[in-house]
């Protein structure tokens, strides 16, 4: 225990001379919150539409208001046609309302309203499509248009976040991904460096164990993490307004289990690789990308294709990004969370060790 310390205490003493490193600890996971919590946004806003309202009646402009309304769409000036207009990029859709819009509405008789999407976006030619499907049945039942009553009315009423706000389901998980990608690329840097300074040779001729040298260092940069821990999450809460939805408990335990396990996945990495340039693709890649676009952030777990989801189920900031989202949208407690706590411990445990078997094998015989 005595050794695992004074590897920690040298890492620590090595980590606070570093005044690059240090910044960087502090300074990249800070613009990766900013970044990433005021850019991502999955509500499209602001989409620019072309109308051509050729009834310019009451009924027609009460059904653009409506439809502006929505807050989604930009309204924008076009003389000319509508498929000009969306073939240049200078609108996502185009509504035509007929000469006879009011006159066929006040007959009772069936008005048609053409709209033209640009499909190059899928996901938001479907945003637009649906909102002016749900315009069109809004205003129809505002207006008195509607006469007969649905058989069925659906009450709907959103749960965990009735405001709707992003930032609920963004900065949670960009938690996740603050935590796996910079702990660990601490670590694998520090591991690499040793290599590359030669250093690594006085500890393979030493009586320090391969576990004994990763304990150390872990444990240095594991304390390295709980700070970041401390200050993004504290930071982040106060900028974006979050608070914890249930008890705490299941949440610090969990962060310090994956904590733990992302500076195990460095320190693999560090061992594996050769140089400093090594270390930071090898995180950046497998650590990066996988937390990005694997774990649940952006994109939901069951649209992850197979054999990709076989990857998916063994990340670790895919549990985790669950697990901060409980605690700050869902609030579900140990209930919902039991788990999680458990499959990080069993995949540090294989991370911890792979990594001492491979640096095992690296040490000399004393």
């Amino acid at each position: 225990m005595k050794r695992i310390l004074a590897q920690c205490i040298k890492e620590l003493a090595q980590f606070r001379r570093d005044r690059l490193t240090v910044a960087l600890a502090i300074l990249l996971p800070l613009a990766t919150l900013f970044i990433f919590g005021f850019a991502i946004r999955l509500e499209a806003t602001n989409i620019p539409i072309v109308i051509q309202d050729l009834n310019n009646s009451p009924l027609s402009r009460s059904y653009i208001e409506q439809l502006m309304a929505t807050n989604q769409f930009q309204p924008t000036r076009w003389e000319n046609n509508i498929v000009e207009a969306l073939e240049r990029g200078i609108a996502n859709a185009g509504a035509i309302i007929p000469p006879d819009f009011d006159a066929q509405i006040n007959s009772n008789q069936p008005t048609t309203i053409q709209v033209l999407i640009d499909g190059t976006d899928a996901n938001n030619a479907r945003i637009i499509q649906n909102s002016f499907r749900a315009t069109t049945n809004a205003f129809l039942q505002t207006s008195g248009i509607q006469q007969e009553q649905p058989n069925i009315v659906a009450r709907i009423r959103i749960w965990f976040n009735p405001g709707r706000r992003e930032s609920l389901y963004i900065v949670p998980g960009v938690y996740g991904v603050i935590l796996w990608i910079y702990p660990s690329l601490l670590a694998a840097i520090a591991m690499v460096r040793e290599k590359e300074r030669g250093t690594i040779l006085q500890v393979y001729a030493s009586s320090l164990t391969a576990a004994e040298l990763l304990l150390g260092k872990g444990l240095a940069y594991f304390l390295i993490g709980i700070a970041q821990a401390i200050v993004i999450i504290s930071l982040g809460s106060l900028l974006f307004q979050l608070s914890f939805a249930v008890e705490p408990t299941a949440f610090i335990l969990g962060t310090s289990l994956y904590l733990w396990t992302s500076v195990l996945f460095g320190l693999l990495i560090g061992v594996r690789a050769s140089n400093q340039n090594a270390a930071v693709q090898g995180v950046a890649t497998i650590g990066f990308l996988s937390s990005l676009l694997l774990s649940g952030f952006i994109y939901p777990l069951s649209n992850i294709p197979f054999p990709l989801s076989l990857i998916s189920s063994i990340l670790p900031a895919r549990y985790y990004i669950e697990l901060s989202r409980d605690a700050f949208v869902r609030g579900t407690g140990w209930i919902g969370v039991w788990f999680i706590p458990l499959v990080l411990i069993v995949i540090g445990l294989l991370l911890f060790n792979t990594a001492r078997k491979a640096l095992s094998r690296m040490q000399l015989p004393y």
